[in-house]
C-alpha cells in the first residue's frame, strides 16, 4: 500500500511539473512544447541533485510501464484522416518504418555505450 501511495504522489508531482512547464511556455510565448521544456529542466534538476531520483523514480517507472496506453487516443484519432491514409498511406508507412528503425538504432547504440561505461567503472 505504501508503494502504491508513493507512486501515486510521484505521478501527481510529475503531472503538476508538466502542467507548470506548459503554463510557463504559454506565459513566455516560447516555441518549444511544454513537455520538452519540462523534460529538459527535470533532467537538469536531476543532474544537479536539486531533485533526487528517489523522489520520482516509482512514479516515472509506472508511467513508463503504462506508456502504451497513452498512445490509444492518438491511434483512434487516425480514423478522422481516412482519406489521407488512402491517398498517402504508403508514404506514411515508409516514414514510420524508417523513423522507427532510426530511433531503435540510436537507442541501441546509446544503451551499448552506457553498458560499456558501466562495465569499465565496475572493472576499475
Amino acid at each position: 500500500m505504501r508503494i502504491f501511495l508513493g507512486s501515486t504522489v510521484q505521478v501527481m508531482l510529475l503531472c503538476a511539473f508538466s502542467l507548470s512547464m506548459k503554463q510557463l511556455v504559454n506565459v513566455l510565448h516560447l516555441k518549444v512544447p511544454g513537455s520538452i521544456l519540462g523534460m529538459f529542466i527535470l533532467f537538469i534538476l536531476l543532474q544537479t541533485r536539486v531533485i533526487r531520483l528517489e523522489w520520482i523514480e516509482l512514479g516515472a517507472n509506472w508511467l513508463l510501464a503504462e506508456l502504451l496506453l497513452f498512445f490509444i487516443p492518438s491511434a483512434v484519432g487516425i480514423i478522422k484522416y481516412k482519406e489521407m491514409l488512402i491517398d498517402d498511406g504508403i508514404y506514411i508507412t515508409v516514414v514510420i518504418i524508417l523513423s522507427t528503425a532510426v530511433v531503435m538504432a540510436c537507442t541501441g547504440m546509446t544503451a551499448k555505450k552506457i553498458a560499456e561505461r558501466k562495465g569499465q567503472r565496475q572493472s576499475s
